[in-house]
């Protein structure tokens, strides 16, 4: 792809991207900061909510997945519509009725001081982390394509991004980024129906053909359930799928602004219920687009594969030049949206969870805000000068770990009337984890091969419970 073409769809995309931020930003306080008001129309934050659940990361990395897992993500996306039911009709209720504006002033309301701090850095720590990873992959995409050519360092492809994230949320912040996100999600499924038309196309099949090639094909088998151990196993995964939309979902606060900001209970309710419907469809087109890439690779004689394999074939000299482009609109609407969803959600619960800010102190949100930008920016460049494939992995496997311990104290909270003691919490939130990282290091050892998947985080929340439970009393 031409440098001059990158260049026009990044500004081009940054120009939309500032218009859409100023036309929702406009008199904003910290109310609209925070909340959006509460004035979220229903079948917006269902289409953002689509966009919220997937990052660049997702976006380049679900099409390669098949050729190793076949469609067995899908099996994940039937847990993931059980627990968006479990947030639609146990967690919304929850928050409206106690008017929250970060979730984690539920555990103050329950458990008090200590498990409200407590949850919020569980939270701060797997937020900042995972949030600079997918930033921090994108980069490197663009700083291959583009900054390279004309030999910029790194820093200032880092700088530049998170500069413009800054930028576009520090005023609207929830509502800025409800709006980004439904853009986000309009572009990520039109490059991924354009994709597959133009491959279809370059592969010579009707419409017909490619949906016989797709379903008929190695790569497109649903359900596993012959081997437990299997990582792909059906009961591993759809249960796994139940618990990981809980906790990383319905007990993330980047996740909930978006539904915690419609107008009711209800339009939450039944945005969630509608956006997990949406999501299983996208899921299923970038999965029958995995096998058409695939087909083209092996047809072109292309040996990319996995992450790299989306943009070798969009960017392919046989492609028409928009289907490169609209690839990089959805990859670069990916991260912007992600990233300043994950800014706007962690100077939230920073600003009112630790360091205990009033609802209306905007200096204090706007330092905040500010700070954690910065603090993104040099985890960023952190990955870059320790970017060994080890190092990443261990990262953002122990960022998921906190969402356990997370769970645990929801679940305590919402299930038992026992009040534990201060020092237990605390105590859970660090065992717990690091009990479950040598159970996953050393599975294989301790159970005759089994290898631990999205379950773990099942155990890591149940050791919590039983933490928890046994240093309490009735209330």
């Amino acid at each position: 792809m031409a440098t001059s073409t990158i260049i026009l769809t990044i500004a081009l995309y940054v120009a939309l991207l500032f218009v859409v931020a100023w036309r929702s930003s406009r008199h904003s306080d910290n109310a609209t900061f925070f909340t959006g008001r509460r004035a979220t129309p229903r079948f917006v934050a269902m289409v953002a909510m689509v966009g919220a659940a997937m990052s660049g990361v997702t976006y380049i990395s679900v099409p390669g997945t098949v050729a190793t897992d076949g469609f067995s993500y899908l099996q994940t996306c039937l847990g993931f519509f059980v627990g968006y039911a479990i947030i639609a009709f146990v967690l919304i209720p929850l928050y409206y009725r106690l008017g929250v504006v970060s979730l984690y002033e539920y555990l103050d309301h329950r458990f008090g001081v200590t498990a409200h701090r407590t949850g919020a850095w569980l939270f701060f720590v797997a937020k900042i982390a995972s949030a600079s990873l997918r930033a921090y992959v994108v980069c490197v995409v663009l700083q291959s394509l583009l900054y390279d050519v004309w030999g910029v360092p790194f820093w200032v492809n880092a700088a530049i991004m998170m500069t413009l994230v800054w930028l576009y949320t520090r005023r609207g912040g929830v509502r800025s980024v409800v709006w980004v996100e439904m853009l986000k999600t309009i572009i990520m499924v039109a490059s991924i129906v354009l994709c597959i038309l133009f491959v279809i196309r370059a592969l010579g099949l009707d419409f017909g053909g490619a949906i016989t090639l797709v379903a008929d094909g190695d790569y497109s088998r649903i359900f596993f359930f012959d081997d437990p151990l299997d990582g792909r196993y059906f009961w591993k995964q759809f249960i796994a799928g139940i618990f990981l939309v809980v906790a990383m979902t319905g007990l993330d606060q980047d996740m909930m602004q978006t539904m915690l900001s419609c107008r009711t209970e209800r339009d939450a309710k039944r945005g969630m219920m509608s956006s997990i419907v949406v999501q299983i469809v996208v899921i299923a087109l970038f999965l029958s687009l995995g096998v058409l890439l695939y087909a083209y690779a092996a047809k072109h004689s292309l040996t990319d594969a996995g992450d790299n394999l989306f943009g070798a074939v969009a960017t392919h000299s046989a492609m028409p030049a928009i289907v490169g482009v609209m690839f990089l609109l959805g990859l670069i609407a990916s991260t912007y949206s992600s990233a300043g969803s994950a800014l706007t959600a962690l100077t939230t619960s920073f600003t009112l969870d630790i360091l205990k800010g009033d609802r209306n102190d905007e200096h204090k949100r706007k330092l905040s805000h500010a700070l954690i930008a910065v603090a993104i920016t040099a985890i960023i460049l952190l990955f870059e000068r320790f970017s060994s494939a080890g190092a990443i992995t261990l990262i953002f496997t122990m960022a998921s770990y906190t969402y356990g311990p997370l769970l645990g104290l929801f679940a305590f909270g919402i299930l038992s009337r026992r009040m534990p003691r201060k020092w237990s919490i605390v105590a859970a939130a660090l065992l717990s984890p690091l009990f479950c990282y040598m159970l996953s290091t050393h599975s294989e050892a301790w159970f005759a091969g089994y290898r631990f998947s999205y379950e773990l985080l099942i155990i890591n929340a149940a050791i919590t419970l039983l933490i928890l439970y046994a240093f309490s009393r009735k209330k």
